[in-house]
């Protein structure tokens, strides 16, 4: 009994002291073995392993890959436009004894203060280096400068024992005080273009009205012109063919014209015209009248036919009223009767 009682103690030791030497790594973790706070040992590798009890200790870290959103910071491009940015990084510890040299006992949270400082001094000098404008950042070239930032980066990084796998800006905005001034110049800028759209149009628009009205006036006074012609060819034609017909018979000639005059002179149903024989303007009337008369005008001194073939011939529109043309037709009868009786 004495004995079965001192070895149960022992082996219970025994036990405990192996259970505390064994220790297993994750595929995920990497471990240190520090004694006294020294690095002993590096385990990389998954698996079961051994390490001295009570006077070594394990410390694991994460082997996958970490991420980290940097704080949101503003930077001036070299056109002088403030904008406010932030972006994320992927990043692993690549190197767990340095690592562990680095960062002490503060671990991960003192790496990530390190590197977000390292992340933002870079963004600030790569945003704010020559050639490189609000408009660039922007634009599709802000993978580009990401690039930068994650490559400049990496140096620093290494003496963290990180490895920064990549870096993306995340926001790039304008800050809140300067919002509405941009606004108000993109508006100002978006009037200004509508404005210059309008005034060309308008311009555009007065030119084809301008056109437009060259092309009345030129036609107008073009269609005057043939008419004014036309008009006067009529007129000389006009006059030839009375003189053609009056310079046969000069007696006659005075004689119509004394009549016509007269009947202008008259209104056909209250007007009383009184003269006397002696009136000059009926004188060559009565004056041919008071000598011989005006005898009988021959027929056969005028050329009939030519007098037909010189005057125009009378056509009736085909837009008139059916009644109305039917009366004009009779009425160009009527008066061409009398001049074939005077043929035959």
């Amino acid at each position: 009994m004495r004995k079965s009682a001192f070895l149960l103690p022992i082996g219970v030791l025994a036990l405990v002291g192996v259970l505390s030497s064994l220790f297993i790594v994750d595929e995920r973790e990497k471990a240190l073995v520090l004694q006294f706070g020294q690095i002993k040992k590096v385990v990389e590798e998954p698996g079961l392993n051994f390490k001295l009890p009570i006077i070594q200790e394990v410390v694991r870290y994460d082997g996958r890959i970490l991420s980290l959103d940097t704080d949101t910071i503003e930077v001036t491009p070299s056109d002088d436009r403030r904008l406010v940015v932030d972006a994320f990084t992927r990043y692993r510890i690549a190197d767990v004894v340095q690592f562990r040299q680095a960062v002490g006992i503060g671990g991960t949270r003192v790496a990530e203060d390190r590197l977000s400082s390292v992340l933002n001094a870079q963004i600030r000098e790569v945003l704010g280096a020559d050639q490189v404008t609000s408009d660039t950042i922007l634009s599709p070239a802000r993978r580009d400068l990401a690039l930068r930032i994650r490559d400049q980066a990496r140096t620093s990084a290494a003496g963290l024992g990180l490895e920064i796998v990549d870096v993306r800006l995340k926001q790039t905005n304008l800050p809140e005080q300067n919002l509405s001034a941009t606004f108000a110049r993109m508006r100002a800028e978006r009037e200004r273009e509508a404005a210059d759209e309008i005034a060309r149009g308008n311009e555009a628009a007065q030119r084809v009205r301008a056109a437009a009205d060259r092309t009345v006036v030129e036609t107008v006074s073009n269609a005057e012109r043939e008419a004014s012609i036309t008009q006067g060819e009529a007129d000389a034609e006009r006059n030839r063919i009375y003189a053609e017909a009056y310079g046969s018979n000069p007696d006659f000639f005075a004689f119509y014209r004394s009549l016509a005059a007269m009947e202008q002179s008259l209104n056909k149903d209250t007007s009383t015209l009184v003269f006397s024989p002696d009136s000059q303007f009926l004188g060559q009337m009565f004056g041919a009248i008071r000598a011989d008369g005006l005898g009988q005008i021959a027929v056969q001194e005028f050329d009939i036919e030519s007098l037909r073939e010189m005057a125009p011939e009378a056509t009736i529109s085909p837009n008139l009223p059916e009644a109305e043309r039917e009366r004009l037709e009779q009425q160009l009868e009527e008066q061409a009767a009398p001049l074939e009786d005077a043929t035959n």
